[in-house]
């Protein structure tokens, strides 16, 4: 899950919003959404 929404996320398909969810949703880490939301700088 966690490549998928990096992909996403890098494609413009997802927002950090989105992915806050996923977090919550307990489908990917807090670490990996940070990692996910440096990936794009």
């Amino acid at each position: 899950m966690y490549e998928i929404l990096k992909k996403r996320f890098q494609r413009n398909f997802v927002t950090t919003e989105q992915l806050l969810k996923y977090v919550a949703l307990g489908k990917i880490t807090q670490q990996q959404y940070e990692q996910i939301i440096k990936s794009q700088k």
